[in-house]
């Protein structure tokens, strides 16, 4: 057998483990048909596994780890995953209608057209989930896992989850604010500027002193920048964040 064989064999056993907790039988079941309703696969090893429109309605997927799997449209109606690892899983287009996610591990999962009608999601870490649905968060959700994307020097997925955040609440000014910053990272100074300027009238009309401050701060910079309008490196969001106040900084913790 070729090395590069060996490999993948024992990559595929790896990321497959059936642990004392789930149902071997059940478990092959699964991997062989792609259909296992209401399967007791309680903490079963499914890291990369191909479930792509599987039947798991009703299945206990309860601390199993399904990172990396691909669920895409897959039927997990009424599925208990409480607790389970999905970190980076495809659920694009997966029907969780009724399922259990408390405490689940969404972190980096995609969730384009996922159906969550009805799902619990309490204590679910949803950083860095493409595609969440609004009715799923709310607007300081989106606001500190927008300012945590920032953090990891992504303006653009900050961007789009502030846009949601937005979306829920039309005058959070601390949201235009935080955009502004993003797009300041993007060398976008007229957006920046027009979202520091909405920020700095929502502060104004809140009675915000604080944000309407750090808001003319922005304000300020942007309409006098320096003789080389571009800057040699890319604004880093969090030392600006830090340089004109908390009042951006204290919705995440």
């Amino acid at each position: 057998m070729k090395a590069s064989n060996i490999a993948i064999t024992t990559l595929l056993v790896i990321s497959v483990v059936p642990p004392a907790s789930a149902n071997t039988e059940q478990l092959q079941q699964l991997l062989a048909t792609k259909e296992c309703q209401n399967c007791n696969l309680s903490g079963a090893g499914l890291v990369l596994a191909n479930l792509a429109g599987a039947d798991l309605s009703g299945a206990n997927l309860s601390g199993a780890n399904l990172s990396r799997a691909n669920l895409s449209g897959a039927n997990l109606v009424g599925a208990n995953l409480m607790g389970a690892s999905l970190f980076g899983a495809n659920l694009s287009g997966a029907i969780l209608s009724g399922s259990d996610l408390s405490a689940a591990d969404l972190r980096e999962t995609f969730l384009v057209n996922t159906n969550l009608t009805g799902a619990q999601l309490g204590g679910a870490n949803l950083q860095g989930a493409v595609g969440i649905p609004p009715q799923i968060g709310n607007a300081e959700d989106f606001y500190g896992w927008g300012v945590v994307q920032g953090k990891k020097g992504d303006p653009q997925g900050a961007i789009a989850y502030f846009n949601q955040a937005l979306s829920i609440k039309p005058d959070y000014a601390a949201a235009y604010l935080a955009r502004g910053v993003a797009r300041y990272q993007l060398y976008d100074r007229p957006g920046a500027l027009a979202d520091a300027k909405q920020a700095e009238k929502l502060f104004l009309t809140q009675a915000n002193n604080d944000g309407l401050q750090t808001a003319q701060i922005f304000i300020t910079e942007l309409e006098n920048p320096p003789s080389d309008s571009v800057p040699k490196s890319k604004p880093n969001f969090m030392n600006f964040l830090g340089a004109v106040g908390s009042v951006l900084l204290r919705f995440l913790f």
